[in-house]
């Protein structure tokens, strides 16, 4: 049964969850809206987005070094209880970013942490691009919104599809953390270094 992106978009909207979960509760419930519904409150993933705003005070600071020790990650992470910086699970999630941060090296954690000017500056350019390409002004812009995505996709660690798993964004990846452990975290920051790089 083919599922249409408004089917997934609505979905989306209602529970919170990232659109590759909706759109897989939307096949198994063969789009019926309110078993997909259903299927992310069992699964725990609607109750992530919920606890989304919850304070994350605890947490643990986590290093990876590449072998070779040419590439080295420091990454901080968040929760809310001491209980759970310290339960094998958290541990392991963090890990796994921090491997994922030295192999796809972003540079922000979301892509609501890309300053405006930088924005600003890559928008200009993908219509300035696109003007070249021959394309009216209106579609030139809508170019430069699809190479703005790409853009997040590659310098946002959020956005970023998951170098263990390429089916979930890093971001998908948080929300399943936070279904199984039942708090809320977040990335808070990363320092990634290359042996010999200028910062």
């Amino acid at each position: 049964m083919e599922i249409k992106a408004e089917q997934v978009k609505q979905l989306r909207e209602k529970s919170g969850v990232g659109m590759m979960d909706c759109k897989q509760a939307l096949i198994e419930s063969k789009g019926d809206q309110k078993k997909a519904e259903q299927l992310l409150r069992e699964k725990g993933l609607a109750k992530a987005s919920k606890k989304a705003a919850r304070a994350t005070k605890e947490g643990i600071i986590d290093s990876y070094i590449h072998l070779g020790s040419k590439v080295g990650v420091l990454v901080e992470a968040n929760c809310e209880t001491d209980f759970v910086a310290k339960n094998e699970l958290f541990k392991s999630f963090v890990h796994d970013i921090a491997l994922h941060i030295a192999a796809s090296a972003p540079v922000y954690v979301d892509k609501r942490d890309v300053p405006e000017e930088i924005l600003g500056k890559e928008r200009e350019i993908y219509i300035k691009q696109a003007l070249n390409e021959g394309k009216p002004e209106n579609i030139a812009e809508k170019i430069a919104e699809g190479r703005l995505k790409k853009f997040y996709e590659e310098y946002c660690l959020y956005q970023q599809l998951f170098v263990k798993d390429n089916d979930i964004t890093v971001g998908e990846l948080v929300n399943h953390t936070i279904a199984k452990i039942g708090e809320n975290i977040k990335i808070r920051r990363f320092a990634r270094f290359v042996l010999g790089e200028d910062q």
